[in-house]
C-alpha cells in the first residue's frame, strides 16, 4: 500500500489562512482502497486543526512538512510553502502621466508596491489591465507585459504603456490588481491614467 497526497494551490498558503490537503490510500495496483487518513504537521509553522480532514492553519512564513498516515503506513512528508499574507496594494509613485506622442509613445513606470503580514511579498503576481478613452482603435501594449512579479527585495512591480503607431486616444486607464494564493482578490486595486498629447 501507499498514500497519495494532493496539496491545493501548488502547496502554497498564506500566513493565517486555512489549508486543506486531500489524499487516498492505494493498493499495489495503484487503485484506491477504503482507509481513513490522519494528518499531522512535522513543523510548528503549520498546525493541523483536524487530524481526520487535514484542515491546517498557517502560523508563520517558511515551510512545513505535512504527513498522512493510515494504521502503520505513513506517507512521505510533503512540503508546504507558507508565504507572507498579502495585505494591500498601493501606488509606488504618481498615478497620472502625460505622454507627448511627438517625442515618445512610452509612459513612465506605473509602479505598485505590495504590502504583506509577515514579510515582503516577493515574486507575487500583479496583473495590469487597460482601457483606452475614447475607443479609437488605438493599439496599446504593456511593457514588459500585462503580468509582472513583485521584487523579492522591495515588493514593487511596474509596467509602462507603449502606444503603437495609429490613432491616438485621449487617455489610457490602467488598473493593477493582485490575488491571494487561494484566488481571492486583495481588497485594493490601483488605477493609473496616462494622457496623450500631440
Amino acid at each position: 500500500m501507499a498514500i497519495e497526497i494532493v496539496l491545493p494551490d501548488s502547496a502554497r498558503v498564506e500566513v493565517t489562512d486555512m489549508f486543506r490537503p486531500s489524499g487516498r490510500a492505494l493498493n499495489g495496483l495503484g487503485d484506491s482502497v477504503q482507509a481513513q487518513l490522519y494528518w499531522s504537521s512535522l513543523d510548528t509553522t503549520l498546525t493541523v486543526l483536524d487530524s481526520a480532514t487535514g484542515v491546517s492553519l498557517a502560523n508563520a512564513v517558511g515551510t512545513a512538512r505535512l504527513q498522512a498516515r493510515t494504521d502503520r503506513l505513513f506517507s512521505n512528508p510533503e512540503v508546504v510553502t507558507i508565504l507572507p499574507r498579502l495585505d494591500s496594494l498601493r501606488a509606488g509613485g504618481d498615478t497620472q502621466d502625460t505622454v507627448f506622442v511627438s517625442a515618445d509613445s512610452l509612459s513612465d513606470s506605473l509602479s505598485v508596491q505590495a504590502y504583506a503580514l509577515g514579510g515582503i511579498p516577493g515574486a507575487r503576481r500583479v496583473v495590469y489591465a487597460f482601457a483606452t478613452y475614447p475607443d479609437t482603435g488605438a493599439v496599446v501594449t504593456l511593457v514588459p507585459n500585462d503580468t509582472v512579479f513583485t521584487s523579492s527585495a522591495t515588493g514593487i512591480a511596474a509596467v509602462r504603456v507603449r502606444l503603437q503607431q495609429g490613432p491616438v486616444p485621449d487617455s489610457v486607464v490602467v488598473t493593477a490588481i493582485m490575488r491571494h494564493v487561494n484566488g481571492t482578490l486583495v481588497p485594493d486595486s490601483v488605477v493609473f491614467v496616462v494622457e496623450y498629447r500631440p
